[in-house]
């Protein structure tokens, strides 16, 4: 049985909350790089370069990429041999995210209660912690600060099964749609199919940290994922709203079993700074 110490489950929560707000991932610069270079219009062109000019200088002065640093979305891969010593798991990480946020000097931006919006927590906690019983001897924590100019325009729908592929699609362009320049295009799409009304949801959180140049494994759903980054692409609403061909620069979709008589539908919203970092114990 492998011991991990609560004291280092904080401390790595702590680096990944810092981590993940200041710099993105490289393939993420990557895909944004190459839009660049493909836009044929000057404006969306532009736009592109702005956003990895802003890149650069957070990483100069050593600040968050963006300013709202978001929620804590904290996905735990915990080994069924591991045990974890010296205190609460949980609390673990929400020591890690209370110290990340002092730290990295990342804004606090958590409501105490969501209706009754008088307080602050102060400390970006709680967490939005998903833990998942695994084989092995290891942990795997990714941090994945969500802003909320793009979770606010994430939607999910229970269509019927009769509905089908092309409904599934209407569905998630008309997200994008809805969406324009508000999430801060260029996106990063995850979409969740099947599963019930919450599981579709976190697939398709799940699927926002997916490594951009990773198909799905199933080659109707990769298939899936180019028909909607096309399509998505050609709607012209560009690179903050003002036009052009690089609308999303990913398309994820997952999915999982579901009921004979449902077919629901996730769609988790990116901005163009969508953040993860992850760290093994």
């Amino acid at each position: 049985m492998k011991e991990i110490s609560v004291d280092i489950i904080e401390q790595t929560i702590c680096d990944l909350c810092i981590r993940a707000n200041k710099q993105l991932p490289e393939d993420l610069v990557r895909r944004m790089e190459s839009a660049a270079r493909e836009e044929t219009e000057e404006l969306p062109r532009s736009i592109l370069q702005k956003q990895l000019e802003n890149l650069d200088a957070a990483k100069e002065l050593d600040i968050p990429v963006c300013q709202d640093t978001g929620m804590a979305v904290v996905f735990a891969d915990l080994g069924q041999d591991v045990r974890v010593t010296g205190g609460a798991f949980e609390d673990a990480v929400n020591a890690g995210v209370a110290r990340g946020c002092r730290e990295g000097l990342l804004r606090a931006s958590v409501v105490r209660d969501p209706l009754r919006r008088e307080q602050n927590t102060g400390d970006n906690t709680p967490a939005v912690i998903h833990t998942r019983l695994l084989q092995g001897d290891k942990l795997r924590l990714t941090v994945a600060p969500k802003g909320f100019g793009s979770e606010n325009m994430s939607r999910l729908r229970m269509l019927t099964p009769a509905a089908g592929r092309e409904a599934v699609i209407d569905f998630v362009l008309d997200t994008v749609q809805r969406a324009g320049g508000n999430p801060c295009p260029p996106l990063v799409l995850g979409v969740g199919i099947g599963g019930t009304f919450e599981a579709c949801a976190l697939l398709a959180k799940r699927a926002l940290c997916r490594p951009l140049d990773e198909e799905d494994g199933d080659l109707y759903y990769a298939e899936l994922e180019r028909e909607l980054l096309a399509r998505i692409n050609a709607l012209n609403i560009g690179p903050q709203g003002f036009g052009g061909r690089t609308t999303a620069l990913a398309v994820h979709v997952e999915v999982l079993p579901t009921h004979i008589a449902g077919l629901p539908v996730a769609v988790n919203v990116g901005c163009h700074v969508t953040r993860h970092a992850t760290a093994e114990l």
